[in-house]
């Protein structure tokens, strides 16, 4: 595809306006349209801020990106049209529908569904739009967080599949290839593995909330970011990590349903910061000051060496 490119961004949330930052920061032309006005104009408030805090001029980034609230005429001219709404599936299929229909027949379809299969949000359109439709899941916060996962369906022709992976290497991202089109992918199939063990700690009385975020970030959580588990696994030796298998996985949760846990909270109107509880307690300042804190260390992360 050309250079820049059109790109339109379906969803002015928590994701949304980030990735419409990526791409504009790019240089590409890029629409964010929400039906919600509101939204869009916080969405705007939010990239100026965000570049702030990475110490980068607004003025270039922001005049590349437009806002509309009417869906047809965001997607009309759109080559790269990315979904970011929230994860309802009957929601998805009637965005694509809709874009099936306006979008140039050459535009690459992609949802930012975290969880839900490609081929499911794809399942009502016509040939051709289920070929230009894949996943393309970016992390929390996308302008920060350098992987993104490309999800192939059996439908998904190959060249746009690479095409999409090829957008992504263009604008700074690390995306990976998802052969099979999986619930979660690969990065939420192990961080909820990984969740669905703690809470399980937590309802059996082992330890509480506070105590499994202090084990995970002053343990195997510090070495995540420089050694996979992959590499651990062949660094400790495979053979004692049978052994320590053998002994352990008998033992760990294999539940088949969300932990009742998350439903006592839930039913306790506890939703987590937005609330000011969950499973910890929060108060706003606490709660920015975790945004603030996870920005710093990923804008440190990203920083060319010897910029900081």
């Amino acid at each position: 595809m050309q250079h820049p490119l059109s790109v339109t961004v379906i969803g002015a949330g928590l994701m949304g306006h980030g990735i419409a930052q990526v791409f504009a920061r790019a240089g590409n032309r890029v629409t964010l349209t929400d039906p919600n006005q509101a939204a869009l104009d916080a969405a705007v408030k939010h990239i100026a801020r965000n570049l702030a805090e990475m110490k980068i001029a607004s003025e270039p980034v922001l005049a590349n990106i437009a806002t509309e609230s009417e869906l047809s005429r965001a997607v009309m001219t759109a080559d790269l049209v990315i979904e970011a709404v929230p994860e309802k599936l009957a929601l998805k299929q009637r965005i694509f529908t809709d874009v099936a229909k306006w979008a140039p027949g050459h535009a690459i379809l992609a949802s930012n569904t975290s969880v839900i299969p490609i081929t499911l949000i794809g399942e009502s359109l016509d040939a051709n739009a289920r070929a230009r439709l894949l996943g393309m899941h970016w992390w929390n916060p996308p302008h920060l967080i350098p992987l993104v996962e490309v999800i192939r369906t059996a439908h998904t022709s190959l060249d746009v599949f690479q095409a999409g992976f090829d957008l992504l290497l263009a604008v700074g991202k690390l995306p990976v290839k998802v052969h099979q089109d999986v619930a979660g992918f690969i990065g939420n199939r192990l961080q909820h593995a990984l969740w669905r063990e703690a809470f399980a700690l937590i309802e059996a009385g082992v330890c509480d909330a506070e105590t499994i975020d202090i084990v995970i970030k002053n343990s195997f959580g510090m070495r995540l970011s420089v050694l996979g588990p992959m590499e651990n696994a062949d660094l400790v030796g495979l053979d004692l990590i049978r052994e320590v298998h053998a002994i352990l996985f008998p033992d760990l949760n294999c539940s088949k349903a969300p932990s009742p846990l998350l439903s006592q909270c839930i039913e306790q109107g506890n939703f987590g910061m937005k609330s000011g509880k969950g499973l910890r307690t929060w108060t706003p300042q606490q709660a920015e000051e975790v945004r603030h804190r996870l920005a710093t260390l990923l804008i440190s992360m990203n920083a060319p060496a010897g910029s900081l």
